[in-house]
This record gives structure tokens, sequence and C-alpha cells, in this order.
């Protein structure tokens, strides 16, 4: 017999996995009624492995949300690399050098932290906003009424606890597929999953690892003619991850298939010369690697693809969990300010629109990737096949290095990012700057990323530049949010002062009440680096996830118009 538990949610998540989890804690922190459900038992099941680096992007995403600080204090903070060949170290390295010259960001680094802590962070803070977690619960159905008004609770889905066989029914306005690359939400919506699985297999494997390898602790790059370019991580808690192709000739040795101890010895020969020696194993997995994309990510309105359940690629990038984290984050302000009304739908549907040009690049890159990393040329190359193909994956690495850290992850224009009316040097739909601010009074230093936090609010900073030649300007902002108040006042809008003038307090600074919080930028650093003349200063809007939205000078009605795109209300 069913269970209803009386209870109807906004967004129900299937999938409790680092997206799934991370999607709802978004939504809840952001005062989104949510469930998530997750089929497996988190408590048994791989109790290491699966992803480990997180990029710098990432982690800025990850910082805003409250998040970074607990996996700082677990993770393992990487800014080298190492590359040898024979036993011999390459400088100039290949692959991983572009964790050594990270700028623009305090986080510069990959911090490598295996998924179980990662998924066990997520879920306590999930716990801490209010939002409602199943294990051990399948779903095993859900139906559309596409009659009912987005208000209403138009999606109702069917459950079973693994466990006790017990079900029970949900009611939601949404339903999010975070499930994986088996996605049961993908395939029951009947969504097509396009691309290739390959022959080439991987092997990843996990522990406590003793070696002579002079340097150890670095993303390392072991280039061999027998198990391809051989992965060696440094992980948290002194372990290490070794990975390497699994060929058909290795494949060969071990007609009665892949064991722990096979898994172990043929990573063994895949370091040599150098000596390896395992105390303990964590984990291990061997994978086919493939690459794939869903046709659609959402459908009907009402069912969202984030994560594996939307595209899989193989590991050689490190990019599959940076890549669903960008997902969860890109959605779920999307869909919190949908729930609550605040947003037109053109809002929502950009989802998917930009996600999926972000994972089409990825895609493209990681065919290439996987086939090099495998000692093979990839179908477009016509130069000299007895050349070394290392050389042409460390190019590929390095040119697209902007990309690798998500820092250059950028979308095109559309009705959040929209071409700033003023001539200042920012993109809109590419990421905002970080630029150092000052707090008054303590004169403290602060960063924008910091005070203009994911709190599923638009940012409109204005930068006031030198009062004495802006004067004029902010007191006509000033006068036009007074008479629009709707404007000013807007839940999903938050307001941050930045002046080149200084002052014992942000009143005198300016002479007049600052736009929500001040902050001073003494030597224009922070200006400059948007572009912005202090004798004119000027007006950059922030998009909740840290992207530019749009720019425009200090000028009440070319703010409301943009927003007036955006949101459900007039001016």
């Amino acid at each position: 017999m069913a269970v209803n538990l009386g209870l109807d949610f906004d967004v129900v998540v299937v999938g409790g996995g680092p997206v799934g989890l991370l999607v709802a804690y978004q939504m809840a922190r952001f005062g989104v009624s949510v469930c998530v459900l997750e089929k497996q038992d988190k408590e048994t099941q791989d109790t290491f492995g699966r992803a480990i680096a997180l990029f710098p992007r990432t982690m800025e995403q990850l910082d805003q949300l409250d998040l970074a600080n607990a996996m700082l204090q677990l993770g393992f903070a990487c800014r080298s690399s190492v590359t040898y060949k024979d036993g011999v170290e390459q400088v100039p390295g290949r692959v991983w050098t572009f964790m050594e010259n990270i700028k623009g960001t305090v986080f510069d680094f990959a911090l490598v932290l295996r998924q179980r802590y990662t998924e066990a962070i997520f879920r306590e803070k999930l716990k801490s906003v209010g939002a409602v977690y199943f294990a051990s619960t399948e779903c095993t159905g859900f139906e559309v009424n596409d009659a009912a008004s987005l208000d209403e609770y138009g999606v109702k889905s069917y459950w079973v606890n693994t466990k006790t066989q017990e079900k029970m029914t949900l009611k939601s306005k949404y339903l999010v597929g975070a499930d994986g690359g088996r996605s049961f939400v993908r395939r029951h919506a009947e969504i097509p999953f396009d691309g290739d699985t390959s022959e080439d297999k991987w092997i990843r494997v996990d522990g406590i690892i003793d070696t002579d390898m002079p340097i150890n602790r670095a993303y390392g790059a072991i280039e061999s003619k027998t198990h391809g370019n051989v992965l060696w991580a440094p992980l948290d808690h002194g372990a290490t991850r070794i990975g390497y192709a699994y060929t058909s000739e290795i494949a060969a040795r071990y007609p009665d298939g892949v064991t722990e101890e096979v898994v172990v010895k043929e990573a063994i020969e895949s370091m040599s010369p150098f000596q390896v020696k395992f105390r303990e194993v964590h984990w291990w997995t061997l994978y086919t690697i493939g690459q794939r994309m869903a046709r659609h990510f959402s459908t009907r309105n009402r069912i969202f693809l984030c994560g594996d359940a939307a595209h899989t690629h193989s590991s050689g990038a490190a990019q599959g969990l940076n890549t669903g984290i960008h997902d969860a984050v890109n959605l779920g302000w999307k869909l919190a300010l949908q729930v609550r009304g605040f947003t037109k739908s053109e809002v929502l549907e950009t989802y998917g629109l930009e996600r999926k040009t972000a994972v089409e690049k990825l895609i493209d890159y990681d065919k290439d990737i996987s086939l090099l990393m495998t000692h093979k040329w990839p179908s477009w190359y016509t130069g000299d096949k007895a050349a070394d193909p290392y050389l042409v994956l460390g190019k590929i690495f390095e040119e697209t290095t902007s990309f690798n850290t998500g820092l250059g992850i950028s979308y095109s224009t559309n009705v959040l990012n929209q071409t700033p009316s003023v001539d200042i040097s920012v993109t809109a739909g590419s990421r905002a700057s970080d630029v150092e601010l000052t707090v008054p009074g303590i004169n403290q230093k602060t960063r924008l990323h910091r005070v203009a936090r994911n709190q599923g609010k638009f940012w409109v900073v204005v930068f006031a530049g030198k009062v004495e030649s802006t004067s004029s300007a902010l007191q006509a902002l000033r006068s036009f949010l007074y008479a629009n108040n709707r404007l000013y006042l807007h839940p999903a809008i938050g307001w941050i002062t930045v002046s080149a003038s200084l002052g014992c307090s942000p009143y005198e600074a300016i002479g007049m009440v600052p736009f929500g919080d001040m902050y001073y930028d003494p030597a224009q650093e922070a200006h400059a680096e948007f572009g912005i003349d202090t004798a004119e200063g000027g007006v950059v809007i922030i998009r909740p996830d840290g992207l530019v939205g749009s720019g425009c000078g200090i000028d009440g009605a070319a703010i409301s118009k943009y927003f007036s795109t955006i949101l459900k209300f007039t001016i």
C-alpha cells in the first residue's frame, strides 16, 4: 500500500550524490521546500573513490554557498604538477601544468577531496537548512499534469524503500534528475542520451602508497607506452590515486577478469621504473570510456537533468564533478527564483541553453584527450603517427587552461546576459572578477565574491568613483530609487556601493546614504578591473552565480530596463 506523507514539495530531487545534494541545498537555502531521495545507502556505498578534483571556479561557487571552508579542512590543496617519462622528470611538464600558474582567484589550486567526504559535508549542510532527505529510496515512476499551472503541484512521483518495500507518493512542482549516468529520470522522461561508448577501459585505484618517485605529492603524469598516460593524484588523508589504461593487451593476460590483485599488480607495473608498494587499498574501479549528452536538459517545463544524468565523459581532465556542480549552481538559483514567483519563465529556460554549450565543449575536448591518454591518435590528427601523442596531449591541456580551471567558462548573450550599455571591460555571461575591497572603519581587506555572495539574488554593484565628479549621478540614482521602491527593495536584488572616495563613514565618503553596504576602493584597482572611469562611475549587475549580467552607467532607468526583462514586476 502506498503511503502519503501528507507533504507536498516545491522540488523533488532524485539522487543524493554531490550534484543532487548541492542543487537541493541551494534551493532550500533560498527558501524553497525540497526533498532529496537517494536509491543507495550512502553510509555503505563506495566508502571512498569516485570524483576527487575540484578546480578554482568550482571552489568559488562552493565558497559563495558557505561550503568551501569545511572542504578546505579536509582536502589536499594541489598547486604543483610533475611529468615523468622513462623515470626522468620532464621540464617543462605536460598535462597538469595549468595548476601551477592560476591567477585572479584566492582558490589558486585544485582541491583534491574524495567524493565520500564531499557528500558528507553536503549532507550535513542540507540538514542544516531543513531539507528532507531519504536514503535507500528508489523512484519507480512519475507523471506530469500538463494542464496544471506552474504554481500547482503538477508532478506526482512514486517511491519504494529498498529495505522495507514500503511505498510512498510525493507531489511537487518540479522534479530534478541527478541520479547518475543510468538516470531513471532521463529514461522515464524518454530523453535520448546521444553519444558513443568506446572500447577503451580505464582503471582507478586509491590507497596508501609508498614510492621512490622523487616528486610524489604533486599531480603527476607518468608517460607509459603500455598503460597510457598514468595518473598519479595525491589525495586527502595522505592517500594517493593511480589511474591507467586497461588496454586489450593487458586484459588478455587476465581471462578470468579483473580483481583487486590484478588492479594492484598492473598499477605497480604502470609506474615503472619507479617502485610502488600499496600499504592499503581503499577503492578501485574499472570503467568504459564514452561521451554522451542528453538531447534536452529539461522537458515539459517540470523535469530537469543535471550532472551525470545529463552528460557523461571520461575522467581524463577531471571535469566530471566540476561540470555537475556548475549544473547544480546554474539550475538551483534559477529554479528557486521561479518557484518563489520572482522571475519570468525565460530565466529558467536559460539553464539548458547555457549548460549544454559548456558540456558540448567539454565532450568534444574529452574525446581527444581520452584517446591521447590511451596513447592513441584522434581521427583528425594528420601529422606524424610515429610522434609522441603525449606532446599533443600537453598542448591541448595548455590551450584549454581557462576551461579546465573553470575561470574562463562563459555563456552567450541571452535574457540574463545583456551587452553593457556603456564602454566598460566586462563581458556579459562571464565570471565577475574577484576584486579586493576595503571594509569601512576597520580598513580590513575583503573580496567582491565574499560580499556579493550567492544568496539567490542579483547584485547591483554601484561603482561610485570619485564623489566630487559623480555626486549628481549618485543623487539622481537615489531619487529614482526613492520613486521606484519596488526595484530597490525587491527581495531578488541586492545592492553594494564601491567608492573610490574615502571617509570616516560611508555617508561622509559620498555625502549620502550608500546603496546597500559600502566598501572602499582606495587604489581604484577595483574600478580599473571593471574598466570604470572614477570620474564617471558605473554599475555592474552580477547574477546570483557570480557571472556578469550586464553593466551601465549610474542610471536608474538602465538598471530598471535590465530587470524588467527578468523579474515579474513593473516599475
